[in-house]
């Protein structure tokens, strides 16, 4: 007769097992034993088990196996299956990969502000961080060029309760733009950017279905070049919903921008000391 040994281990000492979660696209979840942190970007089911692919924000893709491995969500450990097909499928994440907040009303806007440059830098910054700025109450303004940048800095008044964030195109060592940051930039003004010549560079050209943003001979206006050199027809501001139309995710922009938007929206939000 086979004896019977019960289980005298308290339930309070007993592990409690991870809740499930359905590995739903854009489900933003980190890997524990690598660290690896990415949107789910599919389930498969292979030979050896069911895999779900993830893809950071830098567009780096992993695949890690469903059954054996721990992720965590929002910093607590859960267990990842396939999603149930047909299942209701909700935003998890806004454009910009942050977490979605279902009915959340827009924050009263704050007294600090970001500048761009232009109107197609901030489509572009509505278009990929607009969720995240409501909710945050940050306001995005545009200028027409940085030349007036210090005037501008100067009748805002930036202070420690109302910082002042501001995108620059073509943010390189030696050119204008650098010259106009170094001068307004302050405890309350930060001025960043990224390398490209027109935002328009900043949309990865996979996603615009190019290989790559065409070189412009110097002196030709870059974004007629560009038009003509892709066999676009010259009309700029076409061109331009063309492309942000091929804008929906983070995952579209380089990561140079990403980091710079992320630090503006981080500087502007941070509490007053």
């Amino acid at each position: 007769m086979r004896s019977y040994s019960p289980d005298l281990t308290p339930p309070w000492k007993k592990p409690t097992p991870a809740p499930e979660v359905p590995a739903e696209p854009d489900l933003v979840v980190e890997e524990v034993a690598t660290g690896f942190c990415g949107a789910v970007i599919r389930c498969e089911k292979t030979a050896e088990g069911p895999t779900v692919t993830l893809e950071d924000r830098f567009g780096k893709h992993r695949v890690f196996p469903l059954a054996v491995r721990g992720f965590l969500l929002e910093g607590k450990v859960v267990t990842l299956v396939r999603p149930t097909a047909g299942g209701p499928v909700r935003p998890t994440r806004t454009a910009s990969g942050s977490v979605a907040v279902p009915g959340a009303r827009a924050r009263v806007a704050r007294a600090g502000r970001i500048y761009v440059e232009g109107r197609h830098d901030a489509e572009l910054v509505e278009r990929v961080w607009g969720d995240d700025l409501r909710i945050e109450g940050v306001v995005v303004e545009y200028l027409e060029g940085v030349d007036d940048l210090p005037a501008v800095v100067e009748e805002f008044g930036p202070a420690p309760d109302a910082r002042l964030g501001v995108l620059v195109d073509h943010l390189v060592p030696g050119s204008k733009e650098s010259r106009i940051a170094a001068a307004v930039t302050g405890a309350d003004v930060l001025v960043v950017g990224h390398p490209y010549i027109d935002v328009w560079e900043a949309v990865k050209p996979s996603s615009v279905g190019i290989a790559a943003w065409p070189r412009v001979p110097r002196g030709e206006d870059w974004k007629t070049g560009v038009c003509r050199a892709l066999g676009w027809p010259e009309n700029t501001g076409a061109a331009w919903q063309h492309i942000l139309s091929k804008v929906h995710s983070y995952r579209d922009l380089e990561p140079t921008l990403l980091g710079s938007v992320e630090r503006l929206i981080d500087f502007v939000t941070e509490p007053a000391p």
